[in-house]
C-alpha cells in the first residue's frame, strides 16, 4: 500500500486490525531551549564638512567609521553596531494521534507549538503568537479513501501550502492510481496562521485583509518502474475574485533497470504566464556506488498580491554532478559540483560588470574505525554573482551500541567575502553535544557552541561579533492502545511509523 506524503502512521493504524480494539492514543512532547544573540547596524550621519580622510582614502568619521556622501547633500551616512539583543526561545510541540472513536478508520490528529521568548528583547521570529496550531484534522481512512477535515497542509513540487478545510484522497491499489483534491482558506507562506494576522504586520499596506481561499488537486500513477504525478494549485483573493497565484506541474521518475534511475519534472505559472522551474537528472547506484548527472533550472515564485508581484524572477540554469562511494568497509568519500549562470536581467548598468556566472562544489568523506565511531569531515567553496564563500567542517561521534548515549564534538569555518559591500565576514564555530536515551519514551540532549565572527575592513566598523549558545532538548512520548510491533515490518519501517532517531 502506497501512501500520499503527510497521510502518515495513523492511517495506516486506522487500517491495521489490530488498531480498532477500543481507544488509543500517541502524543509526543518535543520541548526545547536555547540561547542566542544578535547585533545589528544603526544608521548615522554626520556634516559633510565634519568628514576626514579614512584608511582607503574615501571620507570618514574622525572615530573612524567610512561614510557615504551622495550628490550635493550636505550629510553624510553610515552605520555603527548596533545594540546586542539576547533572546532565549523556548518551545514545546505536542503530536497527538488518537482513534477508537467506534468506527474503524476514523481518528484524530493534532500538531501545536507552544513558544516563548525568555530573552532581554523579541529577538527569535516564530514566537509570536505564543500558542500555534499547526496541524489539527479529523481523518476517515478505508482502503479505497481517505477524507479529512480541518487544518491540513498539502506538499507538492508547488511547495508546502497549510490551509483550513477539506481533503479527498481517492485510490485505485490495482491500477497504481491515486486521485487527491482539496480546498479550504489558506494560511501564510511558511507559517501556520492566516496571512492577516497580526503576527505578519510589518507588511503594513501590502497585507491582504480577508484570507485567500486554496484550491487544489493531484494526480498520480504507480508501477514498479514508473512513478507520475501531476499537481495543480490556485489562490484566490475573496474580496476581489483575484487570483493570488496559479500553477500547474508534473514530475516523473522512471527505473528502466535495477540500480538506474531517471528523474525530472516542471511547473508553469499560469497566472504570470512563464515557466517556472524545472529539473531532469539521472543516476546509479550499486552497494558501493552512487552517481548522479543532472541539469536544473530555478525561478522564484511570488504571490501576486506581495509587491514582489511587480517584477521578473530572472531564471538560472545549472549543470550538476555528485557520487558516493565506499572505498573500504570503514570509508566513504563523497563529491558533488554545481555550474549556474543567470538569465540575462535587461538591465542597464554602465557604471557596474555584474558577475552572472557562478559554481559551487564540495567533498567530503566518513570514517568509521571501530564500532560507535564516527568521523567526518567536509571542504566546499562557491563563487557566484554577489559573494563567494569557501568553509571546513568536521565531527567525530562517539556512540557505543550498547549504550544509551552519544556524544560528539564539531567544529566548522566559513570565509564569506562580498563583492558589493566594504566586508568580509570570518566565523568559526567549535562545541559539543551528548544525547541520552532514558528510556522508549523519554530522550533528552544538550550541547554547546562557541561562535567566533570576524568583519574584516579597514574602518571602525570591523568589529568582532562573538557568543555562546547552549541548546537543550528533552522528548517524552506516551501511548496507549494498539501495539505498533504488531504492524507489518513495511509499515513500521516508514517516516511516520517509528520514533524519531
Amino acid at each position: 500500500m502506497r501512501l500520499l506524503p503527510g497521510i502518515g502512521l495513523a492511517a495506516v493504524t486506522a487500517l491495521a486490525p489490530t488498531a480498532v480494539v477500543g481507544q488509543g492514543y500517541r502524543l509526543r512532547l518535543d520541548s526545547r531551549f536555547q540561547t542566542v544573540a544578535f547585533r545589528g547596524v544603526v544608521l548615522d550621519s554626520i556634516p559633510a564638512a565634519d568628514t576626514v580622510t579614512g584608511p582607503g582614502g574615501g571620507p570618514a568619521t574622525p572615530d573612524g567609521y567610512a561614510v557615504e556622501c551622495t550628490g550635493g547633500s550636505s550629510y553624510c551616512t553610515f552605520f555603527r553596531p548596533g545594540p546586542t539583543w539576547r533572546g532565549a526561545p523556548l518551545s514545546t510541540t505536542a503530536d497527538l494521534t488518537a482513534w477508537g472513536f467506534g468506527a474503524a478508520g476514523l481518528s484524530l490528529h493534532l500538531t501545536s507549538r507552544l513558544g516563548f521568548d525568555l530573552g532581554n528583547a523579541d529577538a527569535w521570529p516564530g514566537t509570536t503568537p505564543a500558542v500555534q496550531l499547526l496541524v489539527g484534522y479529523a481523518e476517515y481512512a478505508r482502503q479505497r479513501a481517505t477524507v479529512r477535515l480541518g487544518r491540513q497542509v498539502a506538499t507538492s513540487r508547488l511547495g508546502y501550502y497549510g490551509f483550513d478545510g477539506a481533503g479527498v484522497t481517492l485510490r485505485d491499489e490495482g491500477r497504481g492510481l491515486e486521485l487527491v483534491a482539496y480546498g479550504g482558506w489558506g494560511l501564510a507562506r511558511g507559517a501556520a496562521i492566516p496571512v492577516t494576522s497580526p503576527a505578519l504586520n510589518p507588511l503594513d499596506d501590502f497585507q491582504p485583509r480577508r484570507r485567500q481561499l486554496v484550491a487544489g488537486a493531484t494526480a498520480g500513477w504507480t508501477t514498479t518502474q514508473v512513478d507520475v504525478r501531476a499537481d495543480y494549485l490556485r489562490e484566490v483573493d475573496p474580496r476581489s475574485d483575484y487570483f493570488v497565484s496559479e500553477r500547474f506541474g508534473v514530475e516523473a521518475a522512471v527505473r528502466p533497470y535495477p540500480g538506474v534511475h531517471v528523474e525530472g519534472g516542471a511547473d508553469y505559472d499560469l497566472a504570470a504566464g512563464w515557466w517556472g522551474s524545472a529539473e531532469l537528472s539521472g543516476g546509479y547506484a550499486v552497494s558501493r556506488l552512487a552517481a548522479s548527472v543532472g541539469v536544473r533550472r530555478y525561478r522564484p515564485h511570488f504571490d501576486l498580491w506581495t509587491i514582489w508581484g511587480a517584477f521578473s524572477p530572472v531564471p538560472y540554469h545549472a549543470v550538476h554532478a555528485e557520487a558516493d562511494g565506499r572505498v573500504t568497509a570503514q570509508l566513504r568519500l563523497r563529491a558533488r559540483g554545481e555550474r549556474y549562470t543567470f538569465d540575462d536581467a535587461d538591465v542597464a548598468t554602465p557604471l557596474v560588470q555584474a558577475e552572472r556566472k557562478g559554481s559551487r562544489w564540495e567533498l567530503g568523506a566518513t570514517l568509521e574505525p571501530k564500532d560507535g565511531w564516527l568521523l567526518d569531515a567536509g571542504y566546499h567553496r562557491e563563487y557566484g554573482p554577489g559573494a563567494a564563500a569557501v568553509g571546513l567542517d568536521a565531527s567525530a561521534t562517539w556512540a557505543p551500541p550498547s549504550r544509551p548515549y552519544r556524544v560528539s564534538v564539531h567544529g566548522s569555518s566559513l570565509d564569506r567575502p562580498l563583492e558589493f559591500r566594504f566586508s568580509e565576514a570570518v566565523v568559526k564555530v567549535y562545541g559539543a553535544e551528548a544525547e541520552w536515551t532514558v528510556s522508549d519514551r523519554v530522550r533528552a540532549n544538550v550541547g554547546l557552541d562557541r561562535y567566533s565572527e570576524q568583519r574584516r575592513r579597514p574602518d571602525a566598523a570591523a568589529f568582532d561579533w562573538n557568543q555562546w549558545r547552549l541548546t537543550s532538548r528533552v522528548v517524552l512520548q506516551f501511548g496507549r492502545g494498539a501495539d505498533l510491533s504488531r504492524l507489518p515490518p513495511a509499515v513500521r519501517g516508514m517516516p511516520g511509523g517509528r520514533a524519531e532517531r
